[in-house]
């Protein structure tokens, strides 16, 4: 197959031979879509494709990139030279993570907690071990101290596949052991006395699902399976209970779960079941040994047994499965998880749409921890000790920068750390929560930021930002340096909003039960119903963006409102919904029959295909300029869908998605697809100033596409 060197022309992928090109709405057949044959990466002919279109979207792009440029160097000065963690305490050591200037990647460094030394000792170098590995990307996944103190457990993925290699640190002597285990997964748990550990184990669709036992002087060889579970419809996750009495190891299924535990202090003893797994039943267990008295001991349960909206109970050691209640639902409070101390417990809180936390004391009255700025939220910060006087807890919205404090359970508090802001004035910019009436009665949050001199009179550009699926909540912590990457684009004029579709979890379990599977469609529409609002008399236009499943909202969005916007960027966009709902061997896809639908009925097939993206092309002469993005090591959502979505896009195009203006990189009609086709993960490339630059990139061309692109918004 020969795309052309010619990089001046969009490269246009053939179909399959004998197959056409369907258009509109149809189904997910090969007949359908004619660039099945885009799947797997290593082959030449999909690498050749992909590349061309990277080749293609880096020509298209060169004009930008002195504005990339800019932005990047705006956002890492934003980075403190050093740029230390809250610390965290366990078993008598004061942990941090600690990254230096110039680097991406941080050095794990302890102390002890009672000699007074200020003294670190280097645990762990990341930076050095990205260098080391020549790939140019690195995601740590299990940074576990032993109880002891001696053993660090370690792995990192080095392509941005989520295959971990977990190794073990003498952290006496300073070097590893001889054993590596060449693929595991998160999630771990030590022994009582160290010298033995839990890890998880993915199969070939990258569904976590055994648990394994290795022992440490012993090869990776003889480790010993100690849990697996072969519902497809289930994920394997392990923790060890903060009291380090219990191994717990979680399947999760959307809807339901089940619980096994194995002490630490026997590794070898069968894990021991909780209460089956039941669909529309969920739980989680916190071990709170004393709680309900002297010599108690049991587990807080939080579940939605009987509570829609989550509650808490309480189950003896003796019989876990036999639960009463501690804390009733509330149908205004979506009770998120329990966390517990010797001392007493901390709630997390889903609230008119915040994220709060309320504290109880073992003795004494409880009280809440609320944001402190409009759009925050409230969030546990790392607390391993159970023995801990204090809890630990982050304060943090979009535009300001993360403040840890340590509460007392009698509602005292003191500054523990705080996250450095550099070369920003934080109080130049203003934050807003707004509720956009649906024609059903609902109203949808939508958080607004923007320069403190920016009036909402509809003469400001906006970038709306989106996810709303998984009951997941598009919060500050979300995973973007927002008060790093934001003044760039605050300060050019622009207004960022956030939206809050149904689907997310931002107003609790309601929200997500009304935006997935046949109430999907409210995802698209509620987004829809936020950029209309701002765009009748709040902002002047707007360019939507989101990624993974907020990529498909992106998609469905681009297909079925195409007049809402004035560029769309839809990062590692979930498209292809209906094939890959029908391909059991593709990650994630059996996990996720009860979050889209199963295509095999033919009525969920009907509302699937309803809204898939690759099925609902907009019409050509009503195109805004799109950016899509992709990673050929992605394994949450492959490189063929947005690549096969790319290439229909460019099909069903006379002039193949190059735009009415082919020398702009964001006339209408244009497509841009840029591919990661070195190491890259789901979430972009990876190291503190790495992520910047990408964001740079992305803001870049959003900017273009909203005007404000020009030598007197560029800057030096």
């Amino acid at each position: 197959m020969n795309y052309g060197p010619d990089m001046s022309h969009a490269p246009i992928a053939p179909p399959a031979p004998g197959r056409g090109l369907g258009s509109g709405r149809g189904s997910a057949s090969e007949d359908a879509d004619p660039y099945a044959w885009i799947a797997d990466p290593d082959e030449p002919a999909t690498a050749a494709y992909l590349q061309a279109e990277r080749d293609y979207y880096d020509e298209r792009v060169s004009g930008l990139a002195r504005l990339r440029e800019i932005l990047a160097r705006e956002m890492s000065a934003r980075v403190p030279d050093d740029e230390p963690s809250s610390p965290w305490e366990a078993e008598g050591w004061r942990y941090r993570l600690l990254t230096p200037e110039g680097n991406d990647y941080a050095q794990l460094v302890r102390r002890p907690v009672r000699d007074g030394s200020s003294a670190e000792l280097l645990l762990i170098d990341l930076q050095k071990v990205h260098d080391d590995g020549g790939t140019g990307y690195l995601h740590e996944g299990l940074l576990e101290v032993s109880p002891d103190g001696r053993w660090l457990a370690w792995s990192v993925d080095l392509e941005g596949d989520e295959v971990y290699v977990l190794r073990f640190r003498d952290l006496r002597a300073g070097i590893d052991l001889e054993e590596v285990i060449p693929r595991t997964y998160y999630g771990s748990a030590w022994a009582a006395d160290s010298a033995s550990i839990l890890y998880t184990v993915h199969d070939d669709a990258y569904r976590p699902h055994q648990v394994w036992r290795h022992v440490l002087g012993t090869p990776a060889s003889a480790d010993m399976l100690v849990f697996e579970d072969d519902d497809e419809r289930m994920e394997v996750e392990l923790c060890a209970a903060r009291s380090g009495a219990w191994a717990m190891i979680s399947l999760r299924g959307r809807g339901f779960t089940e619980e096994w535990l194995v002490p630490t202090g026997d590794f070898e003893t069968s894990p021991r079941l909780v209460r089956p797994r039941e669909l529309g039943l969920e739980y989680e267990l916190e071990h709170a040994p004393g709680l309900r008295g002297t010599g108690s001991d049991g587990f807080l349960v939080t579940t939605n047994l009987d509570a829609p909206e989550f509650r808490v109970m309480w189950a003896d050691v003796d019989d876990p499965s036999a639960w009463s209640p501690v804390i009733d639902g509330h149908p205004s409070e979506r009770v998120w998880g329990v966390d517990a101390f010797e001392l007493g417990y901390v709630l997390s809180l889903r609230r008119d749409g915040a994220a709060v936390l309320r504290v109880v004391p073992r003795d004494g009255d409880w009280f809440d921890v609320l944001p402190e700025h409009a759009g925050g939220m409230a969030r546990m910060s790392r607390n391993d000790d159970w023995h801990a006087q204090v809890v630990t807890i982050a304060l943090e919205s979009f535009i300001h920068p993360a403040v840890w404090w340590d509460y007392s359970f009698d509602g005292s508090r003191a500054e523990r750390h705080r996250r450095e802001s550099v070369g920003v004035d934080l109080d130049a910019y203003v934050c807003e929560r707004r509720l956009v009436l649906q024609p059903d009665g609902v109203n949808v949050p939508v958080i607004l930021m923007r320069r403190e001199d920016i009036r909402l009179d509809g003469s400001a550009p906006c970038v709306l930002y989106g996810y709303g699926s998984y009951e997941a909540s598009c919060d500050p912590d979300w995973g973007i340096d927002w008060w790093r990457s934001l003044p760039s684009i605050l300060d050019r004029g622009l207004v960022f909003a956030v939206g809050h579709p149904r689907g997310g979890g931002e107003m609790g379990r309601r929200w997500w039960v009304d935006g997935h599977l046949a109430s999907k469609h409210h995802t698209f529409d509620d987004q829809a119903a936020v950029a209309e609002y701002l765009l009748d008399g709040v902002v002047s236009g707007v360019v939507t963006r989101g990624l993974s499943a907020g990529g498909l909202l992106q998609g469905a969005l681009y297909g079925r409102r195409p007049e809402l916007w004035a560029g769309v960027i839809a990062e590692v966009p979930f498209v292809d919904v209906v094939a890959s709902m029908l391909d059991s061997t593709l990650p994630l896809t059996s996990q996720e029959w009860l979050e889209w639908g199963d295509p095999r009925d033919p009525e969920q097939a009907e509302w699937m295909s309803d809204y898939a993206p690759m099925l609902n092309l907009p019409d050509v002469v009503a195109r805004p300029p799109l950016l899509v993005t992709g990673a050929v090591h992605d394994p949450r959502v492959l490189v063929r869908e947005p690549a096969r979505w790319v290439a229909r896009l460019r099909a069903s195009d006379p002039a193949h998605g190059e735009g009415d203006d082919p020398s702009s990189a964001v006339s209408p009609r244009t497509v841009l697809f840029r591919c990661e086709t070195g190491a890259g993960a789901h979430g972009g490339p990876s190291g503190r100033y790495a992520e910047l630059h990408y964001e740079a990139e992305i803001y870049a061309w959003a900017l273009a596409v909203l005007g404000r692109a020009s030598s007197e918004h560029i800057g030096d």
